[in-house]
């Protein structure tokens, strides 16, 4: 199961204003020091795929990822869309290949 915000539907309403809408694939993104996070990207769906209408969108995600982190719910945070899910992700940190930052985060 795919949810989206009121915000995050007005964010991707705003964005293909002036565009053709295309599909939004819902991908794991291996990250780096942050870790593993969910991403969104234009993308068209493929036979390993699922596809979600939603909003009037087409979400399209991976079967066993949809299967691993649903519900999967999309928002906006302070630094653009952010995904929550069931999914259990390992936390980030300052090693293999991150050199060590501030005391705040990792300096990649």
């Amino acid at each position: 199961m795919i949810t989206i915000s009121d915000e995050a539907k007005r964010n991707i309403d705003a964005y293909f204003q002036d565009k053709e809408k295309s599909s939004i694939r819902i991908y794991l993104n291996q990250g780096g020091c942050s870790g593993p996070f969910l991403g969104l990207a234009l993308d068209e769906a493929t036979e390993a795929d699922t596809s979600v209408e939603l909003a009037g969108f087409d979400f399209v995600v991976e079967k066993n990822l949809l299967a691993d982190a649903s519900p999967i719910h999309i928002d906006m945070g302070p630094m653009g869309f952010r995904l929550t899910s069931s999914l259990v992700l390992p936390q980030g940190g300052c090693g293999g290949g991150c050199s060590g930052g501030s005391s705040s985060g990792c300096a990649c």
